[in-house]
């Protein structure tokens, strides 16, 4: 029963990292998963500490993939209307089938929102949109980064469980 909980731990390590690069999938509550999969190995010492910290800040990054590339956006001059524009450019690049729907849709919908909701001029509207996706870039860097942490948790509690394992 160890083992299958180690495998499916490592399994969703690797499904969280690529869901850190893919929007279909959550890429950091998915590695979170992972840790909590592996303390539900009987063998292991459940630590409630680890777990809800590391849960904690899962969901915190979750929570601001959607809200960065919206600062991103206000930052480079933009106005509420291209921030909410950002966001449902978001979400529809995620559902539309559209090739890099993901990397259009909160700029197109930035330029969106500020050329026809804010009357913004065109210059001033694509620097919003180009906010948009340098917010939406660094919201990808963060989930990457964090969930290949979670995979060096993984490993180093693995590592030193070992006995338990194998």
């Amino acid at each position: 029963m160890d083992l299958l909980l180690l495998a499916i731990g490592f399994l969703l390590m690797f499904v969280g990292i690529a869901g850190s690069l893919l929007p279909v999938i959550p890429g950091t509550p998915v590695s979170w998963l992972g840790l909590l999969v592996l303390y539900l190995a009987p063998g292991m010492t459940f630590d409630w500490l680890f777990i809800i910290l590391t849960g904690v800040v899962a969901i915190g990054i979750y929570i601001l993939d959607y809200i960065i590339p919206a600062v991103g956006t206000r930052k480079f001059g933009g106005s509420k209307a291209g921030a909410w524009g950002t966001t449902i450019g978001l979400l529809v690049g995620i559902i539309a089938p559209i090739p890099m729907g993901i990397l259009i849709g909160p700029f197109a919908g930035a330029l969106i929102g500020e050329l026809v909701f804010n009357k913004t001029q065109g210059k001033q509207a694509f620097r919003a949109a180009v906010g948009s996706f340098i917010g939406f870039l660094a919201s990808t860097f963060i989930k990457f980064m964090a969930t290949l942490v979670y995979l060096g948790l993984f490993l180093y509690k693995v590592w030193v469980h070992w006995d338990v394992f194998f």
